[in-house]
């Protein structure tokens, strides 16, 4: 069975999940293993057709704080045991974790020290390089300390280095091949459990019945009855909050930001393929480079080159998503692939723009809310800020617990769920994706990185 839109509208189900992108296909089909009957409504033409397809579908480690090191380090294990954790068989079709490595580079405000103690708590393997080891395992890297990131019309955009740079090399990281596919992988493990996808379908109104959802409403008019709803909209999750009327008790707010990932051909000369140093072949490490405020990832001979946001390089804040122009721009282009390539000075910086754009729902600190609201029965999965894409197998999983328990009378604001992995047994307080929370002060994860 294939996830696609329903020949008959359902009437009625026990649970709506409003977007169908990585995050809302998890959602859905873990909360039909728990037994509902699931509908998924998205205005786009099929699963992960919105911002998950513009992902650099990076699965990484280095977050800031302990729920997101374990959220990240227990996703993985789900990425590597893709066809086991949907539920069907290895085989053409699914989409493939990429086990590539990934260097952080060791510059001010990498957060690789507070790190480092996180990933030894959760037992994720890592080493630490210094300049010398990080210039012979990555093969063709300048490891000069250029930071902070400037922009190209600074003057001191081209100084020369002031010192040199180490790493922490984390060798379990890499890639999902191919975000939209693995997103229609999950909506296609959620059709075989019974889920209904309506694509091509806006929802425009929230039903209520007495003090709780009781519903949504399609713009052709079409009512469709559930005790629970789920937003799980991306870019357009502030949007509907507000047209169910929540949003009012957060503490973290949400908004619309464009953001290109650009892609260049990958150097030759910078290693034969074989080892960690990401070579013409595509094949090397993840290169997190917050002193210049770019990364890269490995794609087929070619480079993703993206932004780590810095706060030098304007933001894109959209008030309609749908305005987004999905083209990269000349000006973008030039400024992130010339940071890469001060980084890796066999690059070269074509001069027409390759890529695309996407846009992410960024939350103010950068951390997604995984949570119910005060409006009993509507939940929200929003705020991923382009970094979540690697956690959607575990958001699928809190959002179920989320619903049972909440549904079922517990008070998750004053007594917060705890969710156990089920392959490395580390427990995730799910407080910490509240929307209630304390906005969080260390930057370390405040990145669109992966």
């Amino acid at each position: 069975m294939t996830a696609g839109a329903a020949d008959t509208l359902p009437s009625g189900a026990d649970a709506v999940v409003v977007g169908a992108g990585v995050i809302g296909a998890a959602v859905a089909l873990e909360l039909a293993r728990t037994g509902r009957r699931v509908v998924v409504v998205d205005k786009s033409d099929g699963a992960g057709h919105g911002s998950t397809s513009a992902s650099s579908a990076i699965i990484r480690f280095n977050y800031s704080a302990w729920d997101g090191v374990a959220t990240a380090w227990e996703s993985r294990h789900c990425w590597t045991r893709w066809a086991e954790h949907l539920g069907t068989v290895r085989g053409p079709g699914l989409a493939s974790f990429r086990r590539t490595g990934a260097v952080l580079l060791d510059a001010p405000g990498s957060g690789t020290s507070e790190v480092t103690a996180l990933f030894e708590r959760a037992g994720v393997p890592y080493e630490r390089w210094d300049a010398a080891t990080l210039r012979r395992r990555v093969p063709g890297i300048d490891a000069g300390r250029y930071g902070p990131p400037r922009s190209l019309l600074d003057d001191a955009f081209f100084a020369g280095p002031e010192g040199e740079l180490g790493a922490l090399f984390t060798p379990d990281a890499g890639f999902v091949d191919d975000p939209r596919l693995a997103a229609q992988n999950l909506a296609d493990a959620a059709a075989r459990v019974g889920v209904r996808f309506l694509f091509r379908r806006a929802v425009v109104g929230v039903l209520r019945g007495g003090d709780r959802v009781a519903g949504v409403r399609l713009a052709d008019g079409t009512a469709i009855t559930a005790p629970v709803v789920v937003n799980a909209a991306g870019p357009w999750s502030g949007a509907f909050n507000r047209t169910a009327g929540v949003g009012a008790e957060f503490t973290v707010g949400v908004r619309p930001l464009r953001q290109e990932v650009h892609q260049v051909a990958a150097p030759a000369g910078r290693g034969d393929g074989t080892g960690p140093g990401p070579g013409g072949t595509g094949t090397g490490p993840i290169v997190a480079d917050v002193d210049l405020g770019t990364y890269l990832r490995p794609f087929g001979g070619h480079l993703l080159v993206g932004s780590t946001l810095p706060a030098c390089d304007p933001r894109k804040w959209l008030d309609d998503p749908d305005a987004c122009d999905p083209r990269p721009t000349p000006a973008r282009f030039e400024t992130q692939v010339t940071r890469a390539a001060r980084r890796f000075p066999l690059l070269g910086v074509p001069n027409r723009p390759t890529g695309v754009a996407g846009v992410y729902d960024v939350a103010d600190d950068w951390s997604p809310v995984y949570d119910r609201t005060d409006l009993p029965g509507f939940y929200v999965a929003m705020g991923t800020s382009g970094n979540q894409f690697k956690n959607a197998p575990l958001a699928g999983r809190f959002l179920a617990v989320l619903v049972d328990r909440v549904e079922a009378g517990h008070d998750h604001d004053r007594d917060p769920l705890r969710y156990t992995g089920e392959h490395t047994g580390l427990v995730v307080d799910l407080g910490a994706f509240s929307r209630k929370r304390p906005p969080a002060e260390d930057a370390a994860s405040r990145t669109v990185l992966g």
